[in-house]
């Protein structure tokens, strides 16, 4: 992508935002450090316009999507993110909602199954400047053992229950947030590390696509 492409994708962010946040500020919970990260980054960069200003999810390659705004600014919400936390993010997908994450933590470790995804979504993230995002290539239900523990746990796909190498990897006090449930309907569930002892809370139901492990 040449100067002149990216100068075409920021001015069109910057006329056209207000469409999409307008609504995601409205139907979703945020914080003033979720709303400038997405009020900066750019979803024109990572789907396609005109759908990058409608709250929706949209369909990407390898049969996947990327998740609905309002839900991954609820799902920041639930997570709590510090600006000194270490981050990861399991299901990279279009690298969207991995740049939201650079702006909100120190460092963000991100894993995906699937290379295409992921070989896009480093080049988007670069084409913006992010130094602070990790991004590998491998199966999500085993995390990322060689950083661990992270501070949070973002998880963009469904699962029946808490992969058990994702919840040794959550650091004592952290938190994960997951969609959990079966293929026709899951709940978000914020859990929360205090030692041995696993807290659960289930918040609003969603629909995300499988966690293939």
């Amino acid at each position: 992508m040449n100067r002149e492409e990216l100068e075409h994708i920021l001015r069109e962010w910057e006329e056209n935002k207000h469409l999409l946040l307008s609504s995601v500020f409205t139907s979703s919970p945020t914080t003033p450090a979720i709303r400038r990260a997405m009020e900066k980054v750019p979803r024109n960069l990572f789907v396609p316009s005109p759908y990058a200003f409608i709250d929706r999810a949209i369909p990407i390659e390898s049969g996947q999507t990327t998740s609905q705004p309002g839900v991954i600014a609820r799902m920041l919400y639930l997570l709590e993110i510090e600006p000194h936390h270490r981050v990861l993010e399991v299901g990279t997908g279009s690298g969207y909602q991995t740049a939201l994450l650079c702006e909100l933590a120190r460092e963000v470790y991100s894993i995906d199954i699937h290379e295409n995804l992921v070989r896009e979504a480093a080049r988007r993230l670069r084409i913006l400047g992010y130094d602070n995002c990790h991004l590998k290539v491998g199966n999500g239900c085993y995390g990322w053992e060689e950083y661990a523990p992270y501070d949070r746990i973002i998880v963009s796909a469904r699962a029946e229950e808490v992969p058990p190498a994702l919840l040794e990897q959550l650091a004592d006090g952290g938190i994960m947030v997951i969609p959990l449930g079966g293929p026709e309907l899951q709940f978000l569930t914020k859990i929360r590390k205090v030692g041995n002892e696993i807290e659960k809370e289930v918040d609003i139901p969603v629909l995300f696509v499988p966690l293939i492990c």
